[in-house]
């Protein structure tokens, strides 16, 4: 491999000839050699954004002359297009303040720019970085990211979701099942009613989502260092937001009180406590999916599920409910997530959080992880989920709880003892009333009618 000799304030650095990061980057590469986690490319392209935002706000306030802005912007443009993708390969597990992924931003769009123009008209801390600090920048970029994950990729999966539920809910409003509380048989719902639950799960977790958005529109530009806005031109965090808002579509603004933006994380907290709820509403719709399709033949099996692979290297023609599987491992993993946001948003001490590259890790993760999941779980299962009516009909027939329609003829003590004559004797509800002479057979018909009860 050929090298080149880049420079810091700590000497010279061997850095690959064909990369276009520095010194800094490359000490970060060679000081982290920890894990395979690297920077999410979604917190990249929030660099780029933010980056080029600052340098349009800094021309604009006469900071930055025309061409190094130009030159800015065409190296932000490249990044978000992705011809720079392999100039970022900086772990997680590095500085808490994501420094060096900060200059590894600037280190690349300087030198892009150097190499379009054909000198040195950029550096990384004087130009790219001009009026901010890693301490405001990364915050940020974290905001940007996390808010831009949840409306490009959270969202349409989940809205995909809804729409295939009300669409089942829709088909199914007439398919009388029994009900189940507490692993046991319970009165009657139609399928549909059930299915509602679901859908209306999914909603609520919507608009815990949406609600959390607000304070991630908070952006921590102009802080700089230790929030007092030092080195920053008078107006520039409110022009470097409204350049972000521009550029994303997304009513991003400045953040009011810069020290809270340094220091605290319970922004991310809150969204993610929205992302951990979503998760929980999944498991169990994944959970009520497979018992309901559990079998084929000593399950419950009242729903039919798509086969989409064999399920066992030993047992010939076994089918798994592995959509179901898939989903609920991805909503343990966010609730994981969860615990290490908590944690490391509660360490913020004095002036800065310095736990910002996990909390970016995870809680990217965590979206992109739901959002696939979902897309998965929709297209290769709950549009192929149809119900098993005969085999409903049959548990509902079957079900001792039905005796809870008898209850105002004959009272709650009455009602369980026929419940209880039935399951002992292993007859039906009809021959155990009329058996114990609470009604006649005529009487019973009259009054029994399960598909009635939902």
């Amino acid at each position: 491999m050929e090298y080149r000799m880049e420079h810091d304030t700590m000497g010279q650095v061997a850095v690959p000839a064909d990369k276009l990061w520095g010194a800094q980057t490359q000490r970060s590469l060679e000081n982290f050699p920890i894990g395979e986690e690297k920077m999410p490319p979604d917190l990249i392209r929030a660099f780029a954004i933010l980056k080029e935002a600052c340098a349009a706000a800094n021309h604009r306030l006469g900071k930055l002359d025309d061409r190094r802005f130009a030159l800015i912007q065409g190296a932000c443009q490249a990044i978000l297009a992705g011809e720079l993708a392999g100039n970022f390969p900086l772990a997680v597990w590095q500085t808490g303040s994501g420094t060096q992924t900060n200059m590894n931003c600037n280190e690349v769009i300087a030198r892009w720019g150097n190499l379009q123009a054909g000198e040195d008209l950029l550096h990384p801390n004087d130009h790219v970085n001009l009026s901010q600090s890693s301490n405001d920048t990364f915050p940020t970029a974290l905001h940007i990211a996390a808010a831009t994950a949840l409306h490009r990729r959270l969202f349409p999966a989940l809205e995909e979701m809804l729409v295939c539920l009300q669409d089942l809910e829709n088909a199914n409003g007439d398919v009388v099942k029994t009900g189940r509380t507490h692993l046991q048989d319970a009165v009657p719902i139609t399928f549909g009613q059930e299915i509602s639950g679901w859908r209306s799960m999914l909603e609520h977790s919507r608009d815990m989502v949406t609600a959390s958005l607000d304070g991630l529109y908070e952006l921590a530009l102009g802080g700089t260092a230790v929030g007092t806005g030092l080195n920053a031109p008078p107006g520039f965090d409110t022009a470097a937001a409204q350049e972000v808002a521009q550029r994303t579509g997304l009513p991003f603004r400045t953040a009011p009180n810069k020290f809270h933006a340094l220091t605290a994380k319970d922004a991310l907290v809150f969204a993610h406590g929205a992302l951990k709820a979503l998760a929980a509403n999944l498991m169990k719709i994944a959970n009520d999916v497979r018992w309901l399709a559990s079998g084929p033949r000593c399950g419950l099996g009242e729903i039919f599920i798509p086969e989409n692979e064999p399920g066992s290297s030993i047992m010939p023609g076994k089918v798994n409910p592995t959509q179901c599987e898939a989903l609920t491992m991805v909503a343990v993993q966010v609730m994981g997530n969860d615990t290490v946001m908590g944690i490391a948003a509660s360490q913020g001490n004095f002036e800065l959080n310095v736990y910002m590259p996990v909390l970016a890790h995870n809680f990217l993760q965590s979206v992109r992880l739901l959002a696939d999941a979902m897309v998965s779980f929709t297209r290769r299962c709950l549009k192929g989920l149809t119900p098993n009516r005969e085999k409903m009909a049959e548990n509902l027939h079957r079900s001792l709880m039905t005796v809870t329609a008898l209850t105002p003829i004959v009272g709650y003590e009455n009602g369980a003892k026929i419940a209880k004559k039935a399951h002992r004797e292993n007859i039906s509800l009809k021959e155990a009333a009329v058996a114990l002479g609470l009604f006649t057979p005529e009487a019973f018909d009259a009054a029994f009618h399960p598909e009635e009860m939902a």
